[in-house]
């Protein structure tokens, strides 16, 4: 039997004034995903004391010195938290970096990181070799998010201490592999840590991919209804209200297949059931661009966000502006609903996260 490692099994470095780096220990081995303009400091912080990887992606955060404030907040609520309950039962907080060379703030970014010391940083859209010198400088570990075996050999050979493996089902720009096939393929050359996700959701979910291999998954939509999510109170709903027969998989927005919820596109006069293979005039993000949008993301991210052509990751992630409203249908782009959640958003320190086990319903 192949052994897992453990957050405890290597040497950190403690930084006690931040946070206490000797224990990882983890209720349930859950992330809470870093969703695209979802997660924010509330929402890692109530992650972590519930025991659970919080997770944040930093360009939620714009202009940078807002990141600055972000990380601030996070590792000394976190110190708080210690004073107000056990170290052990407090997860630690993952930053989520984008590597892609459209991300022109990337340096700042990794120097925010060099200072706060994330425990975790998971890379996305680029090599993770960009953060790997920084983060295990200080004892942390680094994460490469990846879609196929191709990617994830890439990322081991860069030196990454964990695959994020985003499979099918996965939310926001998504997988294609079956979970369970795309971790068994990695753990025949690969015995880090490994992370899975796609429409993830419930107990039953976390015990089917700690059975496949995997160490940890990553639970997204369970997570954006909470009061403690940065989606408007709409969007929230909308994902209560909605099924997995709700979701359509299309790269008629972005160029690159993503997982849509079809009552956001039909709110922005698109057919769901009609959608077209790339990007066109009426749907590309780049259309839906307003005035201002791409000042924060340099000459190149400019000119591809203007530019009207079909981009595989178009670079908005960096293109909007604070304070500038988006369009509605890019609100929906990390959601995978389908976990049937009722009712209305609540604390997610009142939420019942679920366990590895239900008990059988009852007939």
């Amino acid at each position: 039997m192949m052994l897992r490692p453990s957050f405890n099994d290597s040497p950190v470095n403690p930084e006690p004034a931040v946070m206490d780096r000797s224990s990882f220990a983890l209720r349930l081995p859950v992330f809470a995903a870093p969703m695209f303009l979802i997660s924010g400091p509330a929402l890692v912080l109530a992650a972590c004391k519930a025991g659970i990887v919080g997770a944040f992606p930093t360009p939620n955060a714009r202009p940078v010195e807002m990141l600055d404030s972000w990380m601030r907040e996070i590792t000394e609520g976190l110190a708080r938290a210690r004073d107000e309950q056990p170290a052990s039962t407090i997860g630690p907080w993952c930053a989520n970096l984008v590597t892609h060379s459209s991300n022109t703030r990337l340096p700042e970014d990794l120097e925010l990181v060099a200072k706060y010391k994330p425990p975790i940083v998971v890379t996305a859209l680029g090599s993770p070799k960009p953060a790997i010198d920084i983060v295990h400088g200080y004892g942390g570990k680094v994460f490469a998010d990846v879609i196929s075996i191709h990617l994830a050999r890439k990322a081991v050979a860069a030196g990454a201490d964990g695959l994020a493996c985003v499979s099918a089902g996965a939310g926001g720009h998504t997988g294609f592999l079956s979970p369970f096939a795309f971790v068994s393929a990695v753990r025949e050359f690969f015995d880090g840590y490994v992370v899975t996700g796609g429409g993830i959701s419930d107990g039953w979910g976390v015990a089917g991919a700690i059975a496949s291999g995997a160490d940890f998954v990553y639970m997204g939509t369970r997570f954006i209804p909470v009061a403690e999510s940065m989606a408007s109170d709409a969007y929230k709903q909308m994902v209560v209200d909605s099924n997995i027969d709700d979701l359509v998989v299309s790269a008629g927005i972005t160029g690159t297949p993503a997982s849509w919820l079809k009552a956001s596109l039909r709110a922005n006069g698109l057919d769901p059931d009609n959608m077209p293979s790339r990007p066109n005039g009426s749907t590309t993000a780049a259309s839906r661009l307003p005035r201002g949008a791409g000042r924060t993301c340099g000459p190149r991210g400019r000119a591809w966000a203007r530019s009207g052509r079909s981009r595989r990751w178009l670079p908005w992630w960096t293109g909007w502006p604070p304070n500038t409203r988006r369009p509605r249908a890019l609100r929906g782009a990390d959601a995978h609903a389908g976990d049937g959640m009722t009712g209305a958003p609540i604390s997610m320190e009142a939420l019942d996260l679920p366990s590895c086990h239900r008990p059988p319903t009852s007939t």
